[in-house]
């Protein structure tokens, strides 16, 4: 039983994405239907594409991911059907799609009639062509038979990663503020840090607390994150809004002596 899962910018309120369910179960009946995630912030597809990237390594091999966040639906940018990771990725090819499946994939166009509607609405792709393909794959279909291979993704969005460099960057923020690093957690075991911006208004020891719980309230801390980079939080309060820090933002780091 296949398991197909949705992550886009459609909120709750106007039924898009339950038009999208609704596609895949048509062809798929017995399609199990996961939503990782509909809130992402309209048109924000670094944010959608973070939280494809955070979310989808948990799902079991072969889980069919449908991501919608699609400023340019009906332009150029290509639909896609992306194997990678043991898993296939379905939605437009601009850059949404590019973190998490980052390495060997094989990229197929969505062209085949059988993967589309016959009439496709020139700004729902989501129903009318991401979810046909995944109702496709869902009933048994194999992704080369979407259409032709293509050379890779064309989208280049990626997050950045820093292990060995000191200057970083703010790659999301999450809902409860928290500010999420391009320094990847293993910084951490090469000896003391001190994390700071580049006007010196603000920094924080790279201090032994794993939790929230491990600091008093209102007091920021750094800590390992679960997506395994560092992570900048504020116990019971909001770190972007202590530091003024948004997503790209500078950031560096200092040895202690």
């Amino acid at each position: 039983m296949a398991i197909v899962t949705f992550t886009t910018d459609f909120g709750t309120a106007d039924g898009y994405a339950g038009a999208m369910k609704g596609a895949v179960l048509s062809l798929a009946p017995d399609a199990t239907l996961v939503d990782i995630t509909h809130d992402i912030p309209a048109r924000d597809i670094a944010a959608g594409a973070y939280a494809l990237a955070h979310a989808t390594p948990w799902f079991p091999a072969g889980t069919i991911h449908v991501a919608v966040v699609d400023p340019g639906v009906g332009g150029p940018r290509p639909e896609v059907i992306v194997a990678a990771r043991g898993a296939f990725f379905i939605g437009p090819d601009n850059g949404l799609l590019a973190v998490a499946t980052s390495g060997p994939r094989a990229v197929y166009s969505i062209e085949g009639p059988v993967f589309r509607r016959q009439t496709v609405s020139p700004t729902f792709h989501g129903r009318d062509v991401f979810a046909v393909a995944a109702g496709r794959l869902a009933s048994g279909y194999e992704a080369a038979a979407a259409g032709p291979r293509l050379g890779d993704l064309r989208g280049a969005l990626g997050l950045a990663t820093t292990t060995t460099a000191t200057q970083g960057e703010i790659i999301h923020v999450d809902a409860f503020g928290n500010l999420i690093t391009s320094f990847v957690d293993e910084i951490l075991n090469s000896g003391a840090w001190m994390l700071l911006l580049a006007d010196g208004s603000f920094s924080l020891p790279l201090s032994p607390a794993t939790t929230y719980a491990d600091v008093p309230s209102g007091q920021p801390l750094v800590y390992r994150g679960s997506g395994g980079r560092l992570e900048i939080a504020v116990r019971d309060g909001s770190a972007a809004a202590m530091t003024g820090l948004a997503r790209g933002d500078r950031i560096f780091l200092r040895r202690q002596p």
